[in-house]
């Protein structure tokens, strides 16, 4: 059985967070750099930052928090809003996932 992916949606049905940006955060958490935590997952830092800056539009709060450079360099860390929106989608990832087995489980019982 495949797993259900979890999407929210915006104006005109464009995506702006799930799994990708998801992980992207909890990688620049772990890296502390959003430049890290796209090397990471090979993406290019472009494309990480336009994830990041849609689902800010979004969601309408920042999610990371930059340093500048100097002696021991720059890098960002995520808001305590964007620790509290990860906490929420997780819990809400998970309780799709849990739905979609118990359905799954009711339409295939075999």
């Amino acid at each position: 059985m495949r797993e259900a992916t979890s999407i929210f949606l915006y104006e005109g049905d464009q995506r702006f967070f799930g799994e990708g940006p998801c992980r992207l955060l909890h990688g620049i958490e772990e890296c502390g750099s959003l430049r890290g935590a796209a090397a990471k997952m090979n993406l290019s830092y472009s494309k990480a930052l336009s994830m990041v800056s849609r689902a800010e539009k979004a969601l309408g709060f920042p999610l990371t928090e930059k340093t500048i450079g100097g002696k021991g360099g720059g890098g960002s860390r995520l808001t305590p809003e964007a620790k509290a929106f990860l906490e929420k989608y997780e819990g809400y990832r998970e309780a799709c996932y849990e739905a979609n087995r118990r359905l799954y489980k009711e339409f295939f019982p075999e």
